[in-house]
Parts: structure tokens; C-alpha cells; sequence
């Protein structure tokens, strides 16, 4: 009766996020004042965290053929992505990955309701899982691809794009801590996580370098940053509009983390510092 009685209270919360989410969406979506030339007036969050769903609403307007398919690796538990937006909204499927099982069954119960033709699948993804990931996708060119799993972020990205992926319009989470300059990623571990990985927890991840190097030699074009300085965004020049990408003009500056600057008090060198001695591999 009890555990019964837990999952009713964490559904009820879960529709009320939602419900929240979904206003709060509406409502700074309306209240934008886009210019398509700069990428820092686009943003919006509804479900998503950092303006995320903003810069992604905007981008697929531009493209020249949809599938309306999207797929995010790190979806959690539904209510804080970059895809419910898409899901709940814009009539898009896609594929969530969620290691966490508990988190993928609610993300299913939450948004599947919204998008029934959707799969919720709960992997802890490694290099290895990476091809069973594949083998679900409905398309190997979705819209969108989300990858944010706070770890070996660059080697599952590397993995995915060796199997024939080519997503139109990428968002990755970077780790400010590593700085502007240096093209490095935590070196790779199957069972890298986070939290545990170093007492700060800075120690995860690339760096913003890293990634554009990463998307440059895949013949990607770089949009730029959130205003938050956590996510990097790229696209495949040749599937957006022409005339918007030749005038696009991309947010190149390096923008600190702002969660990590206020909870450490310090930028990223003074962040770096705390982890110099972990070992990094060069991207």
C-alpha cells in the first residue's frame, strides 16, 4: 500500500512539472524576439534546462526535410531534456536512453502519453552499447541528437558517428571547467560516473575545443553556446536553409559554466586547478 501510494505521489508531481513546463514554455516561446542571424536571442526553456528547447525550436524551422524524429542519450526522468519539448509539442518521436531504469519508466509514463509512437529504453550506455542503440533508431539522420550523460560523452559520440550516424542538429553538453583552449575529454571508462569520479566533481566529460574539433572533422558547423555555458550546438550546414546559414552568425564566445562558477566561487582556471592531476586524453 505504501510503495503504492509513493508512486501515485511521484506521478502527481511528475503531471505537475509537466503542466508547469508546458506553460512556462508557452509562455517564453511567445515572448522572444528572434533574430535568426543570433543564436543568443533563440533561447527558451520548457522542459529543458538552459534554453535548450529555444535554440533546437529554432534550428529544425530551418530545415529543409524533417522525419520529426529525435534522439537524446541522458533523457531522465521526462521532465528535464532537450526532447519532451519536441514530444509534447511539435507531434516528433524519438528514442530516449536513460541508464537509470526507474527514471526511463517514468520518462515513459510521463511524455509517453504524448507521443505514443516513441521509445523510452533504459541503457547505461558504454561503447559497447552503442550499436544496440543504433539497432533501435528509427533513423540514423534524426532531426536531433541530444548527448548529455556528464562522462564519456566524446567516446559514445565517436562510437555513434562510426556507425553511419548523421544527425542534422547536435546538442552536447561541454565541461567549462577544462577552459577555451584545451581539446581534451576524462579519459573513458565503462563504469564512469560523475559523482564519484573526483571529490569536485569537475573531473567528466570534453571541452568546448574538444567538440568543435570532434564536429569540424565531420563536416559540422558550429552555432554556438548556451547563455549558461553548458551546451555546445552544431549542424549539418547542408540540411538547413541556405540563406539562414550564410547569414547565421555564430556565439563564439567561450561561456563559463554558471552552476559551476557560483558553486565554486572560482572560473575555470581556479576549477582546473582541482583536477590537474586526473589524467585527460588529448580530442
Amino acid at each position: 500500500m505504501l510503495s503504492r501510494t509513493i508512486a501515485y505521489l511521484i506521478d502527481y508531481k511528475d503531471r505537475q512539472r509537466i503542466a508547469i513546463a508546458l506553460a512556462k514554455g508557452g509562455a517564453s516561446r511567445a515572448a522572444r524576439q528572434v533574430d535568426l542571424k543570433h543564436p543568443a536571442t533563440w533561447e527558451f526553456s520548457g522542459f529543458s534546462q538552459n534554453g535548450e528547447d529555444g535554440i533546437i525550436d529554432v534550428l529544425r524551422s530551418q530545415l529543409k526535410r524533417s522525419n520529426r524524429y529525435i534522439i537524446e542519450i541522458g533523457a531522465a526522468e521526462g521532465t528535464e531534456n532537450n526532447s519532451s519539448w519536441l514530444l509534447t509539442t511539435a507531434g516528433y518521436e524519438g528514442l530516449m536512453i536513460e541508464g537509470d531504469p526507474r527514471q526511463s519508466a517514468r520518462a515513459k509514463r510521463n511524455i509517453g502519453r504524448y507521443s505514443i509512437g516513441s521509445q523510452f529504453v533504459s541503457i547505461f550506455v558504454t561503447v559497447g552499447t552503442v550499436n544496440a542503440i543504433l539497432d533501435k533508431a528509427a533513423f540514423r539522420d534524426p532531426d536531433v541528437f541530444s548527448l548529455d550523460i556528464d562522462g564519456n560523452d566524446w567516446y559514445i559520440a565517436n562510437a555513434l558517428f562510426a556507425g553511419e550516424f548523421r544527425p542534422k542538429i547536435i546538442s552536447v553538453e561541454y565541461n567549462s571547467a577544462f577552459g577555451p583552449e584545451r581539446s581534451v575529454a576524462s579519459r573513458y571508462r565503462d563504469d564512469f560516473r560523475r559523482s564519484t569520479a573526483h571529490p569536485s566533481q569537475l573531473y567528466y566529460g570534453v571541452s568546448l575545443a574538444g567538440w568543435k574539433a570532434f564536429f569540424d572533422g565531420r563536416g559540422y558547423q558550429f552555432v554556438g553556446v548556451d547563455s549558461n555555458g553548458v551546451n555546445a550546438f552544431f549542424v549539418d550546414a547542408e540540411q538547413l536553409d541556405d540563406t539562414f546559414m550564410s547569414e547565421l552568425q555564430p556565439r563564439e564566445e567561450f561561456v563559463e559554466n554558471r552552476y559551476q562558477l557560483r558553486s565554486y566561487g572560482r572560473d575555470h582556471t581556479g576549477q582546473f586547478a582541482l583536477i590537474a592531476d586526473e589524467p585527460l586524453e588529448q580530442v
